[in-house]
């Protein structure tokens, strides 16, 4: 099982990011070893979406980092950020 995930950023940005370990690489994110993040924590944990292989979680996560695709996770299902 791979996951997209979503975690609100301490400055109020959103992260997108996919894995098979989701609650490993979290604590990696958690624990300021991701330096895409580490300048912004805490980081929460939002959502995740779980899907059943690594190429159709890589297509997910391009199109959530997308301007059209965040705002389309924030209005379906991340309506409090």
């Amino acid at each position: 099982m791979w996951y997209i995930y979503f975690l609100e950023l301490a400055n109020g940005d959103l992260y997108v990011g996919s894995t098979n370990d989701l609650r490993r690489r979290f604590a990696s994110h958690r624990d300021g070893q991701v330096p895409s993040t580490a300048r912004y924590l805490p980081a929460t944990l939002k959502a995740y979406v779980a899907v059943i292989d690594e190429p159709t979680a890589r297509q997910l996560e391009r199109d959530f980092k997308s301007g059209s695709g965040k705002a389309f996770a924030k209005k379906r299902f991340l309506n409090r950020l």
